[in-house]
C-alpha cells in the first residue's frame, strides 16, 4: 500500500472510529504473524464512537488546533528564589522548530494532512510505598533515593487521565486524539498490587492504594525516623526543616480510596524494567526467600551509611543481576526490621501475569483486548507487538528489558529479527516504534536466564537497524526521566526521531502528544507537544481531596531534596516541530 494513498482521505474523514478500528487489528503481537490485518482468530475490537465529529462530516466544525490544558497554553511555575516554592500558573513553553534532518518549507502549514495522533504516557511509577522491600533506607546515601511524594502516585495518574479526557484534538492539526502508548516503568516494584492499580488507572474503576493493614499506613513516614518527612507528626524531621509542610491527616488521604474514570481512548502497552523485574534491577523471580519477603511481615526501614553505599554500588554496577548480594544483605539485617501487616497483594508478579492482566476483560476500558498484547504474546512468552495506528502508520512496541537483570537494557537476536521484518514486511507504512529504554540506555547485554544462547543487542545495533528502513519516522521512548530529542541520520540518506520523554514520578510530571502530518511537499513533521495533570498548579494544604492530592504530588516533587532540575530538558526537547524527509 503507498504510503501517500490515504492521507487526503484520513484528513478529509478523521475519527475516533475510522482510526481505532484499523488500531485495533493486531496480528504481530508474538512475532509469529506477517500481516496487521485481523484474522478470523484475531478479530478487531469495536472501537467506541468518536469523541469529536467527524472532519468533513456534513454539518460538523471543521477541526481546529487545541491547545487548552497543554504546556504551551501553561506551565505549573514555582513563586519565590528559595526553600519550599509553592507552584502556580506560569507561562506556556514555546514550539521550536528542528531543522537538523530537513528543511522546513514554506507553506507547509496550508498543505499538510495528518497521518496519526496520539499520547505518550511513561515512567508513571505508580509505587505501594509500604513494601517490604522497597529501599528508602537508600536515602542516608542519595537523598533521592526516597521521594517525599511517592505516596501520591496514584492519585498523580488518575489526574494524568483526566488531562487526556479533556483534550478535544491535537494541539497543531485538531486531530482527535487516537490512543494512548504507556512506554514503561508503568508500576515501581513488579508487585501485584501496584499492577492491579496500573490497570485501574488506565482502564477506570476504583483504586484503594494501601496494603497491610487496610486501616491504616504502615511505612516510613510515619516511622517517626528524622530521615523521612512525617507529614502528620509533631517531628522536626529533615524535610521539615526544608520548608515541607505539616499535614494533619496526608497519610489516611493517601490511603484513601481513589477513583479513576479510565481513558475515553484505547491504550497500548509497553513493558519496562521496573514492571519485568523486582526493583526494576533484580532478575530473581523464582528466588524463595524474596518472594516470601515481599509479601510477609517484617520491612527494613534503616541501615548504616556504609551499607547502604555498598549496596547502591552493586545495583548502579550491576554487579548483582540475581539479586543473590542483595538477599544477603536482607538476611544480615534482619534483626533490625519492623513488624508490618502482611499482604500477598505484594507478591512479585511474572512475565506471564502481566500479560493475562493485559487480556483480562475486567481491564479493557475502551480496548483493544489485550492494550497490544495476545494470546500469541503469552503462548510465546513474549512482550513485543506490532498494531495498526492509521491506514498508512504502523506502531511497533519492544521489550527492551533485560531478564537477567538491571536496569539498563538490550534485546534478544530474535525480537531484533522480528523487527527487521515487520519493518521489512511494512514497507509501504510509516512506522513508529515504541519502547521503554533509550538508544543510549540500552547497554546491558547479560544472557536472558530462559534463552541463554541467544545473543543480546544494545541501542546502537538498534539504530542501525531502524536507520536501514525509510518508513522508520520515530522511536518514542522513557526510562532517563528526562525531555531529549534526538536526531538520528546515516550516510544512505536515511533518518529518523528519536523522541524519549520525562517521567510522572520525578517532577515536570509531563506526558507527550505527537502528532504526524505530510506536508506535500516531500516531508513530514512531527510536532511534539507537551501535557501536565488536570490537577490545578495551586495547591491548598487543607484540601485533601483526589483533585488536591495530585495538586499537591506535583508541588512536593517539585520541591524533592536532590531532584534533578533539569528534567525538563531545553526548548529544543518539549513542544518542537521535527522535520524530515519523506522516505
Amino acid at each position: 500500500m503507498p504510503r501517500t494513498r490515504s492521507v487526503a482521505a484520513f484528513a478529509a474523514g478523521v475519527s475516533r472510529r475510522t482510526v481505532l478500528a484499523a488500531a485495533a487489528a493486531v496480528s504481530l503481537s508474538a512475532g509469529v504473524g506477517y500481516a496487521l490485518r485481523p484474522t478470523a482468530s484475531e478479530a478487531a475490537t469495536t472501537a467506541p464512537a468518536p469523541r469529536t465529529p467527524a472532519a468533513g462530516t456534513r454539518g460538523a466544525a471543521p477541526l481546529a488546533p487545541f491547545t487548552k490544558g497543554t504546556t504551551l497554553d501553561s506551565v505549573a511555575t514555582p513563586r519565590g528564589a528559595s526553600g519550599y516554592r509553592r507552584l502556580g500558573d506560569g507561562p506556556g513553553w514555546p514550539r521550536v522548530v528542528r531543522t537538523e534532518l530537513a528543511a522546513a518549507r514554506s507553506g507547509r502549514e496550508g498543505r499538510r494532512t495528518t497521518l496519526a495522533a496520539f499520547v505518550q504516557f511513561t515512567d508513571l511509577h505508580l509505587q505501594d510505598v509500604q513494601h517490604p522491600l522497597r529501599l528508602e533506607y537508600m536515602r542516608v546515601t542519595d537523598t533521592h533515593s526516597w521521594r517525599p511524594h511517592e505516596a501520591l502516585t496514584v492519585p498523580g495518574a488518575v489526574s494524568l487521565v483526566e488531562r487526556v479526557n479533556a483534550l478535544r484534538g491535537g494541539p497543531v492539526t485538531g486531530a482527535p486524539l487516537g490512543f494512548v502508548m504507556t512506554t514503561g516503568d508503568n508500576t515501581d516494584n513488579n508487585a501485584h498490587s501496584e499492577l492491579e492499580w496500573f490497570m485501574r488507572v488506565m482502564s477506570g474503576g476504583r483504586i484503594t492504594p494501601n496494603t497491610g493493614d487496610p486501616r491504616h499506613y504502615e511505612g516510613v513516614q510515619n516511622s517517626g525516623l528524622k530521615m523521612f518527612w512525617q507529614p502528620d507528626s509533631e517531628v522536626r524531621d529533615g524535610d521539615k526543616a526544608l520548608g515541607f509542610p505539616h499535614l494533619d491527616g496526608f497519610l489516611a488521604a493517601a490511603v484513601r480510596e481513589v477513583r479513576s474514570p479510565g481513558l475515553d481512548v484505547p491504550w497500548y502497552s509497553t513493558v519496562g524494567n521496573h514492571d519485568a523485574l523486582p526493583l526494576g534491577c533484580y532478575g530473581s523471580h523464582g528466588d524463595p526467600y524474596l518472594a516470601e519477603a515481599a509479601i510477609g511481615g517484617r520491612k527494613l526501614y534503616d541501615v548504616a551509611l556504609a551499607d547502604a553505599r555498598k549496596l547502591q554500588a552493586a545495583i548502579k554496577n550491576g554487579t548483582d543481576p540475581a539479586a543473590v548480594g542483595y538477599r544477603d544483605f536482607l538476611k544480615a539485617h534482619a534483626s533490625g526490621m519492623r513488624a508490618v501487616t502482611a499482604d500477598e497483594k505484594r507478591a512479585p508478579y511474572t512475565r506471564s501475569d502481566y500479560l493475562k492482566a493485559h487480556l483480562d476483560p475486567a481491564y479493557q476500558g475502551h480496548g483493544p483486548a489485550g492494550h497490544g498484547y495476545s494470546a500469541a504474546n503469552l503462548d510465546a512468552g513474549t512482550q513485543y507487538y506490532a498494531f495498526r495506528i492509521s491506514d498508512d502508520v504502523i506502531g511497533i512496541s519492544l521489550d527492551t528489558t533485560d531478564p537477567g537483570g538491571h536496569y539498563q537494557g538490550s534485546i534478544g537476536t530474535a525480537q531484533l529479527k522480528w523487527l527487521d521484518r515487520t519493518l521489512r514486511e511494512n514497507r509501504d507504512s510509516h512506522a513508529v516504534v515504541f519502547s521503554h529504554h533509550t538508544s543510549t540506555s540500552m547497554d546491558n547485554t547479560r544472557p536472558d536466564p530462559d534463552r541463554p544462547g541467544e545473543r543480546r543487542h544494545g541501542g546502537a545495533e538498534v539504530v542501525t537497524l531502524l536507520s536501514r528502513h525509510a518508513n522508520v519516522l520515530a522511536w518514542v521512548n522513557g526510562h532517563i526521566h528526562r525531555n531529549v530529542v534526538t536526531p538520528h541520520r546515516t550516510g544512505n540518506g536515511r533518518s529518523f526521531w528519536e523522541i524519549s520523554t520525562a517521567s510522572h514520578v520525578d517532577h515536570p510530571h509531563l506526558a507527550r502528544i505527537i502528532e504526524l502530518t505530510d506536508n506535500r511537499d516531500g516531508t513530514i513533521s512531527l510536532f511534539t507537544t507537551l501535557i501536565e495533570s488536570a490537577a490545578p498548579h495551586r495547591t491548598d494544604f487543607a484540601d485533601l481531596s483526589q483533585t488536591g492530592l495530585a495538586a499537591l504530588y506535583r508541588e512536593l516533587a517539585f520541591n524533592a531534596p536532590g531532584a534533578n532540575p533539569h528534567l525538563a530538558g531545553g526548548a529544543a526537547d518539549r513542544n518542537t516541530e521535527l522535520v524530515l524527509e519523506k522516505g
